[in-house]
């Protein structure tokens, strides 16, 4: 009989489970997603015996597995996958594209045995999201995995979820939404605003909703999800491309945290499927931040993390950044430091607007200059974030006050009027004021090489343009 553990003492299970397949060499990103798999079928036998019902079919449950060895155990297990795969619903999101990657049948047999050890669906839902988002965090940290792209720091997460305040009645979107991070966090937030049983059911299959392209991502996401007691029969995120259609339906509350770079080379050209867009560009974070844009209802609020150059980036980039101020009320930036996202030398900003009114004011939080974290040694905390959170006030954004003045130049709250940013042409968004003496380069050596070799392509061109210049008048005068 499984027993039922504390969190920590599962979670240390977790880990040795991991340690046995790490050293006979199957990766930790394969390690996690079989994980996933095994847990699934452990907890929806237990839900069963419980009389709550299977969600899975006949002959494709955890109870087919026990007891079967070598190729047999092996066999039936990847027939359980693929079929699996094909179900609607959150079943057939967790079991995206599944495959077999444990490819020793007696390394297969031994960590079924050590999940059937214990019982993991009788844990409250918290816990067991816990134990699983402890599993997340440390398969983002993992460099070989490259997970660290789909991962946002927890303590930006919370902070970003309390200054947006979704409601138990609103639909909630991360259109990247990476292991589900920002989903469950709003989650989180909003089931204990009533108990109501619509709005609960409201929340748990219909609130949600969020897309990846990869499908790991997705299944990693989807087994989040269920560890919360997302309901088994929706199926919040899907694996998909979200650029490449027009939003099906707006929603209430956009919390994302999209990827930054160009669109990968090879990918279809969405300009090619999409009427509605605002700009043209194969900027990824510039076609995230206008489809976010457009999937907003009128009164719909975004909080976004974006990188700088989406503040100060010419062409596409301008264009966006005048129908942002034009027709939506762009009131907040926080800027944030180097040294809380995996990526190295990140330099982002969270920026939080309204649909459907233009822009007056553009309140700044600098929580960069003169702010150092590390992952490891000094990792960013909720608490860091505290004096921002008040700063905001969310419930009235009326309320606010500035802490920068004349006399207290370092105060890290000012606002701006959006007439003094559109005196610039470029209507650059890229601002700081304090100033910060010690502040050093604190990103690699690759990121610095790379920035030189920008700055000199600059400087070049620049330089080819003034001779140009140069010998076109030099021509008109001898002429």
């Amino acid at each position: 009989m499984a027993d039922t553990k504390s969190e920590s003492s599962l979670t240390k299970k977790v880990w040795n489970m991991a340690d046995v397949l790490a050293g006979a060499g199957v990766g930790f990103t394969d390690y996690i997603i079989q994980l996933t798999y095994l847990l699934f079928l452990k907890m929806d036998d237990e839900k069963e015996s419980f009389g709550l019902g299977s969600a899975l079919p006949e002959d494709n449950k955890w109870k087919d597995l026990i007891g079967l060895k070598g190729t047999d155990l092996s066999n039936k297990y990847e027939k359980i996958l693929a079929n699996l795969s094909e179900k609607d619903g959150l079943i057939g999101a967790i079991f995206t594209e599944a495959q077999n990657k444990i490819n020793k049948p007696a390394l297969l047999q031994k960590l079924i045995g050590m999940i059937d050890e214990d019982s993991w669906f009788s844990m409250d839902g918290d816990l067991k999201g816990a134990i699983y988002e402890s599993i997340l965090e440390k398969n983002g940290q993992d460099k070989k995995s490259g997970a660290g792209q789909y991962f946002t720091p927890r303590p930006l997460i919370q902070a970003m979820v309390d200054v947006t305040k979704p409601k138990i009645t609103e639909t909630v979107c991360d259109p990247a939404c990476g292991t589900g991070g920002f989903l469950l966090a709003a989650y989180d937030y909003m089931k204990p605003q009533s108990n109501d049983m619509q709005k609960i059911k409201f929340l748990q299959t219909e609130a949600l909703s969020g897309n990846d392209i990869t499908p790991l991502v997705v299944t990693l996401a989807s087994m989040n999800l269920y560890l919360h007691d997302i309901s088994p029969d929706t199926t919040p995120i899907k694996c998909a491309d979200s650029l490449e259609k027009e939003p099906e339906k707006l929603v209430d509350v956009i919390l994302a945290n999209p990827p930054f770079g160009d669109r990968a080379s090879g990918s279809v050209d969405i300009s090619t499927l999409r009427t509605d867009l605002i700009v043209t560009t194969n900027n990824n974070q510039l076609n995230f931040l206008q489809h976010m844009m457009l999937s907003l209802k009128r009164g719909g609020r975004a909080a976004i993390v974006l990188p700088d150059n989406v503040l100060f980036a010419d062409g596409a980039g301008q264009k966006l950044r005048k129908e942002l101020l034009t027709n939506y009320n762009l009131h907040t930036v926080l800027r944030l430091p180097t040294g809380i996202f995996y990526a190295n030398g990140v330099k982002a900003n969270v920026i939080f607007f309204t649909k459907g009114e233009p822009t007056k004011d553009i309140w700044y939080y600098d929580y960069r200059t003169g702010i150092k974290h590390t992952l490891v040694t000094n990792p960013l905390k909720r608490s860091n974030l505290d004096d921002f959170v008040e700063c905001y006030c969310a419930d009235d954004l009326s309320k606010r006050k500035e802490t920068w003045s004349e006399e207290t130049p370092d105060g890290r709250w000012r606002k701006f009027s959006v007439e003094e940013i559109l005196k610039d042409d470029k209507t650059s968004l890229d601002i700081k004021w304090i100033k910060d003496e010690t502040d050093e380069y604190d990103g690699t050596l690759a990121d610095l090489m790379k920035d030189i070799g920008e700055k000199a392509a600059n400087i070049g061109s620049a330089y080819k343009a003034l001779l140009d210049l140069v010998k076109d008048i030099k021509e008109d005068e001898a002429e």
